[in-house]
């Protein structure tokens, strides 16, 4: 029994093959900088996302879904919290801030002057996020935190990931949402949006700290359970519409 215990442990160790602290460190921050190379991609991710969602393509989608750089800025927010640096926290999130304002900009303003004002189908598949949804962000937030730290980097994952999580085609659905008031569609793409950026996040964190991310800052062990209440507290507050809405959805008539 212990044997297989051991056997057990070396086929899903997170250590094995992880990069140093330093290197993950420096990975994970240029990864999340926002500089006007990523700003310019990310509004070019937006617009060609935008286009496939408004006539519903899907090979242009998964195109703009790999252009993103929304990732990083979420991986190295969830980098702040597991070191304890608050400064960088603070650094990526209004990085992330400011980049979700602009693609949120730039997609209202291509769905105000599309002739094409229906929504595709690809459109309304972005306003009914599900409990399924949480599922495919945790998920993929443990591959591409667990891609990003290794030794040998796996750059292979993150595109993957980036496809499976679709950041960029809520956001965009938000634009199409403010553009044509369709405001329930708003709340629904919005809620999807948050949903894979928050289980995202909080993928990373939990790997970051099951890897003993040293801590930048002062923060004592107290400090550090009352934070750990906190997401758990939070994860609970947004994953309860996503339960209600799944539950709507296998009882809604066929």
């Amino acid at each position: 029994m212990n044997e297989f215990k051991y056997i057990l442990s070396r086929v899903f160790s997170l250590s094995e093959d992880t990069a140093s602290h330093e290197e993950i460190r420096k990975r994970i921050i240029s990864g999340g900088q926002v500089t006007g190379t990523n700003m310019c991609i990310l509004i070019c991710a937006i617009l060609i996302a935008s286009v496939g969602l408004n006539v519903g393509s899907t090979a242009v989608i998964i195109g703009a879904m790999l252009v993103s750089p929304l990732m990083g800025s979420i991986l190295a927010m969830a980098f702040g919290v597991a070191s304890a640096d608050k400064s960088q926290l603070l650094k990526n999130f209004y990085g992330f801030i400011l980049q979700l304002i602009i693609s949120v900009l730039v997609a209202t303003v291509y769905f105000l002057l599309s002739p094409v004002k229906e929504p595709t189908s690809e459109i309304i598949a972005r306003t009914q996020p599900t409990f399924y949804d949480v599922i495919i962000a945790t998920a993929g937030g443990f591959a591409g935190i667990i891609g990003s730290t290794r030794a040998d980097k796996a750059n292979n994952i993150i595109p993957g990931v980036a496809i499976a999580t679709a950041l960029m085609p809520p956001v965009c659905t938000c634009g199409y949402s403010i553009a044509n008031r369709e405001w329930e569609m708003l709340s629904g793409a919005a809620y999807l949006f948050i949903v894979n950026c928050y289980f995202i996040f909080v993928s990373a964190v939990v790997i970051l700290d099951v890897l003993k991310i040293p801590k930048i800052g002062q923060i004592n062990e107290k400090q550090w359970r009352r934070l750990k209440r906190a997401i758990i507290r939070n994860t609970i507050i947004v994953l309860i519409p996503s339960i209600f809405f799944t539950i709507m959805m296998l009882h809604a008539p066929k």
